[in-house]
């Protein structure tokens, strides 16, 4: 079966995250250009992002590839970049995350998945809705990452502004693993026993 173009671009941001990661890496390097290169690459996965979902709404070419693929692009995204940035020699100097930054991030996705996986195991179904704190947690966490490459060439008075995102984006991301945890047990409280002996 050929992919369709909300697929594609889901999977070309995947693929995306492996030059990123490479100026990241090198983001102190005396080259300026490969700060400048990661914020051209993150704007595009960013772009991408709003761009396969408002596809596969509007070409109604949604599929359960696309519904796996989507956020699993989102997670490497925000995965890979809150703990470059989170490290002196890879952040941006002046501009490094707190480590329980990542760390509230990277848990929430972990023990998501841990809950849907057990959802699974006294269902028989998975269960995977995207939920309205989920997609704030998402947006929040890019504009952090987004901020953070760009605040050396903000004004000072801007710069502030960059602690308040990184409580904003773990703060949603406490409230989205929460809203999970809620509606998954509701989930498995009304489906346990109907799967298959």
């Amino acid at each position: 079966m050929s992919l369709n173009w909300p697929n594609r671009i889901s999977m070309t941001r995947i693929i995306l995250v492996v030059p990123l990661v490479i100026c990241l890496l090198n983001l102190n390097e005396p080259w300026a250009g490969w700060r400048y290169l990661a914020i051209a690459i993150f704007v595009a996965m960013a772009l991408s992002d709003a761009l396969d979902g408002f596809l596969a709404r509007r070409l109604r070419q949604s599929t359960p590839l696309g519904r796996f693929l989507d956020p699993v692009g989102d997670k490497l995204l925000v995965t890979c970049c809150v703990i470059l940035l989170s490290i002196d020699a890879t952040a941006p100097h002046g501009f490094r995350l707190p480590n329980w930054v990542p760390v509230i991030a990277i848990g929430k996705d972990v023990l998501t998945v841990i809950g849907f996986l057990l959802v699974y195991a006294v269902t028989g179904q998975f269960y995977m809705r995207p939920r309205v704190w989920g997609k704030a947690c998402t947006l929040l966490q890019l504009l952090m990452i987004g901020y953070g490459l760009v605040a050396p060439e903000m004004p000072v008075w801007a710069q502030r502004f960059w602690p308040v995102l990184w409580w904003l984006a773990s703060g949603a991301a406490l409230i989205a693993l929460a809203d999970y945890v809620r509606i998954g047990n509701r989930f498995a409280a009304e489906h346990a026993g109907t799967s298959k002996k």
